[in-house]
């Protein structure tokens, strides 16, 4: 990616995790994760797989904030040391 799309790409998902929408999500998904990660619940092993497969997916969506800031440092710090 050029730096423009780079900057773009960043951008983009700034806005998103800005929105009111993206604030819900979080909140319903971190609402969702308690009541997944309840292994008293599940009927057998492939309820347990699934439900940690839930909870892969979850827990990627809840850090995805995170995860964007650092990549976008990590660039920053890149084209510095350029």
């Amino acid at each position: 990616m050029t730096d423009v799309e780079l900057e773009k790409y960043y951008r983009s998902f700034e806005e998103m995790f800005r929105s009111d929408g993206w604030k819900n999500l979080m909140q319903d998904f971190k609402g969702s994760a308690e009541q997944v990660n309840s292994v008293e619940a599940c009927k057998d092993d492939k309820d347990l797989n699934f439900r940690k497969g839930q909870l892969v997916v979850m827990a990627n969506m809840l850090n995805l904030e995170s995860q964007i800031e650092t990549a976008k440092q990590q660039a920053q710090e890149d084209d510095s040391e350029e």
